[in-house]
C-alpha cells in the first residue's frame, strides 16, 4: 500500500478540518493508502523519520503549504504534495482547481494524477504562490492568527488600513533576464501562481510555464496609486504598473523593508529570485489543467 501523511491545523476553516478529519482519512484508506494524521507543529519538521512516504496531504492555506514545502526542501525530498484548501487565503489550491469542500478535495487528490508545477525561490526560501514587498504585502504577517481564524479576510482588510501610515517609496535596482533598470515602487508582486487574496492580478501567469509574472507599482502620490490599482483590477493597463514576465530577478535597495512569501516572513535584501521549473510534484484532479 502507498504511504501518506495528512498534516492539518485543527483550527483551520473554523474547525471544519477537525470535524471532517475522519472522513478525509477514510477517503484515502478506501483508495489504497495507509495514512497517518498529524497536527501541524511549526517548530518541528514533519518529514523527520518519514522520508519514505509517497504523499503528503496538507490541509491549510498558502502559508501552511509554504511551511511544508520548505521543510521538505530542508530534507532534500521530492515527495508528492496534495492540498486541501482550509486557510484564509487558498490561492495555490485555487490555481490547482481544488474543491473548497475538504472531503471533495481529498477525493480529488486520492483519485487524481501527479503533475509537475513550478515553484519560486528567493535567496534560500521557497514559495508556491507569491513573493512580495511594499504596501499591504506584509498584512498577513501582521494580522494575529486569532483574528484570521475569527474574521477571515476582514481581518486582513482591517490590518491593511493600518499599513497606510507606513506607506513609503522603495528605491530598487533590478537585473532580470539581461535587462537592468531602476525605479521607485510602492508595491512589488512576483507571482508563481495566479491570484493574491482571491484577486486575479497575474493575468498571464501559469504554474507550468517556467516564468514569474511580476507587477511593480511605480511611486506617485497615494491617491493616484489607489486609482491605478482600481483601474488594473477593472481590467485596465495603466502605465504606472510595470509588467515583467521573467525567469529570474536580482533586486537591490538602499533601504531595508520587510518581504513576504505566501503570507509568511520572507527573505532580506539583496534578493535573488528564481522560478524553478517543474520543481514540485502535485497530485490533483484528473481534469485539472493550468493556463498555457
Amino acid at each position: 500500500m502507498k504511504k501518506a501523511i495528512f498534516i492539518y491545523n485543527p483550527q483551520s476553516g473554523l474547525g471544519r478540518i477537525e470535524r471532517k478529519k475522519e472522513a478525509i482519512i477514510d477517503c484515502f484508506t478506501r483508495h489504497g493508502y495507509t495514512i497517518e494524521a498529524i497536527r501541524i507543529d511549526f517548530t518541528q519538521n514533519p518529514f523527520e523519520g518519514r522520508e519514505e512516504i509517497d504523499l503528503v496531504v496538507v490541509a491549510g492555506g498558502d502559508g501552511t503549504v509554504n511551511f511544508i514545502l520548505n521543510r521538505m526542501k530542508e530534507k532534500g525530498l521530492d515527495i508528492t504534495l496534495g492540498v486541501i484548501p482550509a486557510g484564509t487565503a487558498n490561492d495555490f489550491a485555487g490555481a490547482l482547481g481544488m474543491a473548497k469542500d475538504p472531503v471533495k478535495a481529498a477525493e480529488q487528490i486520492a483519485t487524481g494524477e501527479v503533475i509537475r508545477v513550478d515553484c519560486g525561490r528567493v535567496n534560500d526560501i521557497y514559495f508556491v504562490n507569491i513573493f512580495s514587498f511594499g504596501l499591504f504585502t506584509t498584512t498577513s504577517q501582521r494580522t494575529p492568527d486569532e483574528q484570521k481564524h475569527r474574521w477571515g479576510k476582514l481581518a486582513y482588510i482591517a490590518e491593511g488600513i493600518k499599513e497606510l501610515r507606513r506607506m513609503r517609496k522603495i528605491p530598487l535596482e533590478i537585473l532580470t533576464d539581461g535587462e537592468r533598470f531602476s525605479l521607485n515602487t510602492l508595491i512589488a508582486l512576483i507571482f508563481n501562481g495566479e491570484t493574491a487574496g482571491g484577486f486575479r492580478l497575474a493575468r498571464r501567469s501559469s504554474l507550468q510555464d517556467g516564468h514569474f509574472e511580476c507587477l511593480l507599482l511605480e511611486k506617485r502620490n497615494f491617491f493616484y496609486a489607489c486609482w491605478v490599482m482600481l483601474r488594473y483590477l477593472l481590467g485596465g493597463n495603466p502605465k504606472a504598473i510595470r509588467h515583467l514576465h521573467v525567469r529570474e530577478l536580482e533586486i537591490r535597495s538602499t533601504i531595508d523593508v520587510l518581504t513576504d512569501v505566501d503570507g509568511q516572513k520572507g527573505a532580506t535584501f539583496p534578493l535573488s529570485v528564481r522560478c524553478l521549473e517543474n520543481e514540485l510534484r502535485v497530485q490533483c484532479h484528473r481534469t485539472q489543467h493550468t493556463n498555457p
